[in-house]
């Protein structure tokens, strides 16, 4: 449906208050009101939607899998272990990590294929103000994020081998390449799906009611950290990495940086667990490691900010986007847009 159609059918009072001003700029938690059929109301059926489209994708996908284990020898057994452990980074098994991974991957077609439904033309604002993921933007932010990064897991364990403890790699594994090989191609759409929903969908959901950025930054918090089974310490360290994450989107106008953050963070935990240098299952933490990964956070996102703002990175969107959200060119906008 067109705006023309979406105002023609609706009270004339309605359908001003539907129309934002064009000269009106907009950042990214505002996006929402610049979607063709924005109402109020809109992103919560978006919400609804895909959640009926997970459990239907994620039917879909597990269906097939537990058929096959009632005729395949062993699986039986290995689906067992799936829904009884909780050390799902085993190198042992390789499609326990993917079994963890996939269904978070599967919230992306989920969501982008009900906000094309419920809301229309306009996908691509999820991803920024520019209507599409700006891949150069994206590739930029995690080289950046990879230099911190690394300089942050460094200290770290050159912090733990200076109090006595033996920091020696382990490559003997045979399934370490495997391992490796799954966490190189699902981690980048873990991480992206994540982002997604927690700052993309959730901040422009809050950013359609309320117009402050503290809202839609703030908000959305206690679900991504009751998402992840941590100790208080653990916790706070998840909600301090949402908190970086939603305000790096708003202040680069887009998910990019965000999600750069994200690849790099999960990436190196599990690649440096594939050789035993860390514990990837790990789900405690203390006061120290809170502060450290805050300050490696923060410095990333103060960098990112400073860069992007050199680098000329659109921020805002006025009431047409900066690129037609047609013309972008992740594969997924092309599909949904229409």
């Amino acid at each position: 449906m067109s705006l023309n159609e979406d105002d023609s059918a609706a009270p004339a009072s309605a359908a001003t208050a539907a129309v934002p001003p064009r000269g009106e700029q907009f950042p990214y938690h505002r996006l929402a009101r610049l979607r063709p059929r924005y109402r109020w109301w809109r992103m919560l059926v978006t919400g609804i939607v895909g959640v009926a489209l997970y459990v239907v994708i994620l039917l879909l996908t597990i269906v097939p899998f537990v058929v096959a284990s009632l005729f395949v020898p062993g699986w039986g057994a290995e689906m067992q272990v799936l829904l009884t452990t909780v050390q799902y980074f085993d190198l042992d098994r390789p499609w326990l990590f993917l079994a963890l991974v996939l269904p978070l991957i599967l919230m992306i077609p989920a969501l982008l294929l009900a906000s094309r439904i419920v809301e229309g033309r306009g996908v691509g604002l999820l991803s920024s103000v520019t209507g599409r993921l700006r891949m150069g933007w994206l590739g930029r932010s995690m080289l950046l994020a990879l230099a911190v990064f690394v300089v942050y897991f460094a200290a770290v364990l050159g912090g733990a081998a200076v109090t006595g403890e033996v920091i020696v790699p382990d490559f003997s594994h045979p399934a370490l390449w495997v391992m490796v090989l799954l966490v190189l191609l699902l981690i980048p759409l873990q991480a992206a799906a994540e982002e997604y929903v927690f700052r993309g969908y959730l901040m422009q959901l809050i950013g359609g009611w309320l117009r402050h950025p503290a809202f839609a930054i703030l908000l959305p918090v206690p679900l991504f950290v009751l998402g992840h089974g941590y100790d208080i310490w653990g916790a706070a360290s998840v909600g301090m990495f949402a908190i970086v994450a939603a305000w790096l989107t708003w202040r680069t106008g887009g998910l990019e940086a965000a999600i750069s953050l994200h690849i790099i963070n999960n990436a190196l935990i599990f690649l440096l667990g594939t050789v035993d240098l860390v514990d990837a299952n790990a789900t405690t933490g203390t006061p120290v490691d809170l502060l450290a990964s805050a300050v490696a956070m923060v410095v990333y996102a103060l960098l990112a900010d400073r860069w992007a703002g050199r680098l000329g990175v659109a921020r805002t969107a006025g009431h047409a986007p900066v690129a037609d959200v047609r013309s972008g060119t992740h594969h997924l906008d092309r599909v949904l847009h229409g």
